[in-house]
């Protein structure tokens, strides 16, 4: 039995993993890594575009927040909501009060990580039942699940609905969305999304990452903007030995060396290079287009800038000394799966998705109770205020075939406005844990799945769409506080690039322009590359399309204007 969560986490390096978790995938999840986003004028979207800009605001729903539940921690400087209170089973809302499906058919081909329910399984039909609707699973392997949807869009048989993360978006993906799925746009743009209240109070930012085409395309799962890659440490330990939280780039260095110890084996962290490039004030990497930006009127992409270089050399500096823990310069386990060494004070501190706040802490909390995992805030690197750079507000989609009758259009849409209820509703609790006393049980306020639960309430219909992002442990829920309010402090110090929230696609002959630069990196900080090949290889960028790419998106920012910041 597990102790379960509820939270909409944000985009990390981790994202497939962190879906792959059953504890977390049963939560609402939200956010990804979307490496090459769809959109462009015509169908074919080899020659790139946008869907962004002065065009997009009469595609968009009408925002309408939910005033059916009320968090205990309102959304700040782009966090997520935040819930601290024991779960209240009896005085749970209703946000769906008559059913909306008509008692159709709809297939849905999703990613899953694990081994799929069975289809007449109690979870799925307490599901079709609460919505009016028959849905069929088509469950795919998560791990490969690219292959497997390149071959299905492929193909003249689609299912009526195709779930598609942000990072499975490369090579002919982008076109095939935009050919291959339905505009949504008369069932949602404007007031017409009153039918489906829980999708009207999802976040006019997250619906403007799902144009694709010039058309409103996807239902998203959303996720807070502001950085979702925390310094995770060790506070006990650190109350313990008296280890201040640094507050700057040579403080952290000046704590690692006193933390290090390599003959009692313990190091003091992990590979930090996110740390890094958010502490120097690196644009967002992790998703295109967001590591372009206006510079003093002048457009540069993340690794032409100084901090970039700034960041790399003082994340080589943690490896040169022998602070880093040595599976981390291998590359090896601890790098992947940071918990049992984590636990065993191996390292005291690494960078990770912030849902690792939680789920370390549930893990360790019968084992070693003194054990308290932490985040740091994160430190300018001259020990000012930081640099930061918000991520994209959506990456998970889900989109409905272009074949799909009005009638089946309008049978997803009554899934996606049960899956997207807020937390503290019927609904949600339906979602996301199952039938009480059949897949989770409450005692002190506390949900706990059963075996039953966490083998069926996975990876299904938590895929559809989501509501806003939500942080709620009721077994912790002082991590779901901190979380929150961790995140409203980096979010002061966040801001949005002129490509913030915008849907883009790159032209094919730049696809894979930027590929070999994350080996690169960690080449570097590892000590097998230097620094100057880095610069050589941003030259060679530059000549090979760098710059003609720069001029693309400078065309674009001229028709579309920047983003809002």
């Amino acid at each position: 039995m597990t102790p379960n969560t509820a939270t909409s986490a944000p985009s990390a390096p981790s994202r497939r993993s962190f879906l792959a978790s059953t504890a977390v995938a049963a939560a609402a999840v939200a956010g990804g890594m979307p490496l090459l986003a769809a959109c462009g004028g015509s169908d074919s979207g080899s020659g790139g575009g946008t869907s962004a800009g002065k065009s997009a605001k009469k595609l968009l729903p009408a925002y309408i927040a939910t005033n059916v539940v009320t968090p205990d921690i309102a959304a700040k400087n782009g966090s997520a909501v935040g819930f601290t209170s024991k779960l209240d089973i009896a005085g749970l809302k209703t946000s769906v009060p008559k059913k909306l499906g008509k008692g159709g058919k709809v297939s849905i081909m999703s990613p899953f990580w694990g081994s799929p329910p069975k289809s007449d399984n109690a979870y799925y039909k307490a599901m079709n039942d609460l919505i009016g609707v028959d849905v069929e699973w088509q469950n795919q392997d998560g791990n490969t699940y690219d292959q497997k949807l390149g071959a299905v869009l492929a193909s003249s048989d689609i299912p009526d609905v195709v779930v598609i993360p942000g990072w499975n978006m490369g090579g002919k993906i982008p076109s095939a969305i935009i050919g291959k799925f339905a505009d949504l746009g008369p069932y949602l743009s404007g007031d017409a999304i009153k039918q489906y209240p829980n999708l009207a109070a999802i976040p006019t930012d997250a619906w403007q990452r799902s144009l694709f085409g010039g058309k409103l395309r996807g239902l998203p799962q959303p996720s807070p903007y502001v950085t979702g890659i925390v310094p995770l440490y060790r506070k006990d330990i650190f109350d313990k030995e008296g280890y201040e939280v640094p507050t700057s780039a040579d403080e952290f260095m000046a704590l690692c060396k006193e933390i290090t110890n390599a003959k009692a084996k313990r190091w003091a962290c992990l590979d930090m290079k996110w740390t890094a490039f958010q502490s120097f004030g690196v644009l967002s990497g992790s998703e295109k287009p967001l590591g372009w930006n206006l510079v003093d009127g002048k457009l540069v992409y993340r690794i032409e800038t100084q901090e970039y270089l700034e960041a790399l050399e003082w994340t080589r500096k943690l490896f040169a000394a022998g602070y880093v823990h040595p599976d981390a310069k291998l590359g090896k386990s601890a790098a992947t799966d940071p918990g049992p060494k984590f636990a065993a004070g191996e390292f005291l501190i690494y960078a990770q998705n912030i849902s690792q706040w939680w789920s370390r802490t549930a893990e360790q909390a019968t084992q070693n109770p003194d054990y308290k995992i932490w985040g740091m805030d994160i430190f300018g690197h001259d020990g000012g205020s930081p640099t930061l750079w918000a991520e994209q507000p959506a990456g998970i989609f889900a989109f409905v075939s272009k074949k799909a009758s009005e009638s089946v259009i309008r049978d997803v849409l009554a899934v996606a406005n049960v899956t997207a209820a807020p937390y503290g509703t019927k609904e949600y609790m339906l979602t996301n844990y199952g039938v009480e006393g059949t897949h989770y049980t409450v005692k002190n306020g506390v949900p706990t799945k059963t075996d039953q639960g966490n083998n069926e309430v996975i990876n299904a219909y938590v895929m559809v769409a989501s509501p806003t992002a939500t942080i709620a442990h009721p077994d912790f829920p002082e991590v779901a506080k901190a979380q929150v309010e961790w995140q409203q402090r980096m979010g002061a110090f966040t801001k949005k690039s002129s490509f913030y929230g915008m849907q883009i696609t790159e032209p094919s002959r730049y696809t894979n322009l930027s590929n070999d630069f994350e080996q690169l990196e960690d080449d570097i900080v590892r000590g097998r590359k230097k620094i100057s090949d880095m610069q050589q290889a941003v030259s060679d960028w530059k000549s090979k399309g760098g710059d003609q790419l720069r001029d693309w998106y400078e065309k674009l920012l001229d028709e579309n204007g920047p983003a809002a910041s």
